[in-house]
């Protein structure tokens, strides 16, 4: 029986990895989101970005914090948090991304509940092949290859 060695380096590089994307995808949904406060209440305040994403507010203004400092979003005091050009364009990719996903989901049998929660996970892991992929089959074109 053969059995590859423990390589710690390349064990450590995925969970790194993994981290990473997790942070990744933090930032993708509270810019999202702020995109999504601004659509439908014309403005995203802090209090209701921590209500939505049920975390404290000083964990929401960290993350907002962090959206300034990646150029993402700005705040006035008093008016709230703003999405940038940047910012703006991640919401609009992430949300395509998840109506993507969704849509397969519900597609293959998943139901709109579950296939809503699902596409909360896959939707920030998932590369653009696999999205293009998805797109053709949810518009019954053949593959590229």
């Amino acid at each position: 029986m053969s059995t590859t060695p423990f390589s710690p380096v390349t064990h450590a590089d995925r969970f790194a990895r993994a981290r990473e994307a997790h942070s990744v995808a933090l930032l993708e949904d509270y810019a999202e989101l702020i995109g999504d406060l601004h659509a439908e209440m014309g403005e995203a305040r802090v209090a209701d970005i921590a209500a939505r994403m049920g975390v404290a507010q000083p964990t929401a203004t960290k993350a907002v914090s962090r959206l300034k400092r990646e150029g993402l979003a700005t705040s006035c005091p008093y008016r709230g948090v703003f999405l940038t050009e940047a910012g703006a364009a991640l919401a609009d990719r992430v949300r395509r991304r998840h109506r993507t996903v969704v849509s397969l989901l519900v597609a293959v049998g998943v139901s709109e509940d579950v296939a809503e929660l699902d596409a909360e996970g896959i939707e920030h892991h998932v590369s653009d092949q696999t999205l293009s992929a998805f797109d053709r089959f949810l518009s019954g074109r053949a593959p590229d290859n």
